[in-house]
């Protein structure tokens, strides 16, 4: 044990409480600042982009789906890498990299410039620091592995809501270019210390157990999902089994979804007549309602069977893309984002938790970053589909009934998500 695990260990048995919620605190200082590389910070900086360097909006939300792509094909290794050197580790190089192509972007904001630095900067967001700070959760909460990563979320929703507003404010103060190095700043002094010096991988790295609460072998077979399965499943057993591939599929669908609204959100907003820092507070709305749900999900997934969850979760999303044709002023608008954040909190909660339940810790990582390949497909297709919609048609109409016959189907199938048996 290296001197920073027995600072670890003394601080953990000098707390009042479990050191988990430490380890929750470090992981939330990193699902804050990955912010700077969301759909919803692409939407605040599209319309400026597009007006001053005359890119279209399906170029720029390409910049996006590139990401997505790249996130695709990481994924898999960097779950792989956090099985095998730790969270921490891969979370404070992915932090450092997210920082450092955010100040960038303003500097460099050629075509290629612009989707090397943004594509490389959303793979951080949506491959190792989702996987990292989602599996570091699930490694050290069993019992409260629901309201945990609900927790997570709600402090994600703090990054989601306020950067929108700080990139706004930056633009029209100090103009884009200034307003991307700023948030890249702003990633390294808000999260770097807090993972160097206070995460820790696994409880079992510094002589400390998760919270316990696993199923006996009785209990496994009852397709609740609600507790860890106490079976150890390796990646390749999971590739083998239904559960997993019903799960990556579907997911692909759900993230299309979430990212077809949210990197077009703000212009969408703006295109209806709303005010553009009315738009921007209006992404707040998404945010607040994301930490209010990911904390009422992750109570909900610890009780109810995950098909459940999942099913009731993308049912919100497909009401919610139908709402978005009725948003005629800001009332309205608000409304319509916060139920959507809504939504949001479930969908990035129950499937963290659903893996860890359905498969154990011993290759959470692993398996996760398989899960996160359709993830990053979803996100990708998404995001340039309601941009290649609106240069065609020069409306957002199309997108969102389209979305909504996605949902159901979505809902329909995870109805038959079980969880896994080994043979």
């Amino acid at each position: 044990m290296n001197r920073l695990q027995k600072f670890q260990l003394k601080l953990a048995q000098s707390l009042p409480f479990y050191y988990g919620w430490v380890i929750l605190f470090s992981a939330g200082t990193a699902v804050v600042v990955r912010n700077t590389a969301s759909a919803l910070i692409l939407s605040v900086f599209m319309i400026p982009m597009s007006d001053d360097l005359g890119w279209s909006r399906t170029f720029i939300s390409g910049a996006a789906t590139f990401g997505g792509f790249l996130a695709m094909t990481s994924a898999p290794f960097a779950g792989r890498m956090i099985d095998k050197f730790g969270s921490q580790i891969v979370l404070v190089i992915s932090v450092a990299i997210l920082g450092f192509t955010t100040l960038s972007l303003g500097w460099w904001a050629t075509p290629i410039g612009f989707y090397l630095l943004f594509g490389i900067g959303r793979m951080m967001f949506s491959s190792p620091i989702q996987v990292g700070t989602g599996t570091v959760i699930s490694q050290w909460f069993i019992k409260r592995r629901g309201r945990a990563n609900g927790f997570l979320i709600t402090l994600h929703s703090i990054g989601m809501g306020g950067f929108p507003l700080i990139a706004q404010y930056l633009i029209s103060t100090v103009g884009w270019r200034e307003a991307w190095f700023w948030m890249g700043i702003m990633v390294w002094v808000v999260a770097l210390v807090p993972i160097i010096v206070l995460m820790v991988s696994k409880p079992e790295d510094i002589g400390l157990e998760p919270d316990i609460e696993i199923m006996s072998k009785e209990e496994s077979t009852d397709d609740s999902g609600t507790q860890e399965t106490n079976e150890i499943w390796t990646v390749k057993e999971a590739m083998h089994t239904r559960t997993l591939w019903i799960l990556v599929f579907v997911s692909s669908f759900m993230y299309f979804i979430h990212s077809a609204i949210n990197i077009h959100q703000a212009a969408l907003l703006i295109d209806k007549g709303i005010d553009p820092l009315l738009a921007a507070s209006a992404l707040t709305m998404v945010a607040i309602g994301t930490g209010i749900g990911g904390t009422i999900w992750g109570f909900i997934v610890e009780k109810i069977k995950i098909s459940y969850c999942y099913a009731m979760v993308v049912s919100v999303l497909g009401i919610v893309s139908l709402m978005y044709l009725l948003v005629n002023g800001p009332l309205s608008a608000y409304l319509v984002a916060f139920c959507f954040g809504l939504g949001l909190g479930g969908l990035t909660t129950v499937p963290s938790v659903a893996i860890a339940n359905f498969y154990g810790r011993n290759s959470l990582g692993s398996i996760r970053g398989i899960n996160e390949i359709s993830i990053g497909g979803g996100q990708a297709l998404g995001a340039i589909f309601s941009g290649i919609i609106y240069d065609l048609t020069q409306s957002y109409t199309l997108v969102f009934p389209t979305l909504a016959i996605m949902a159901l189907f979505s809902a329909l199938a995870f109805l038959f998500v079980k969880a896994p048996q080994k043979q």
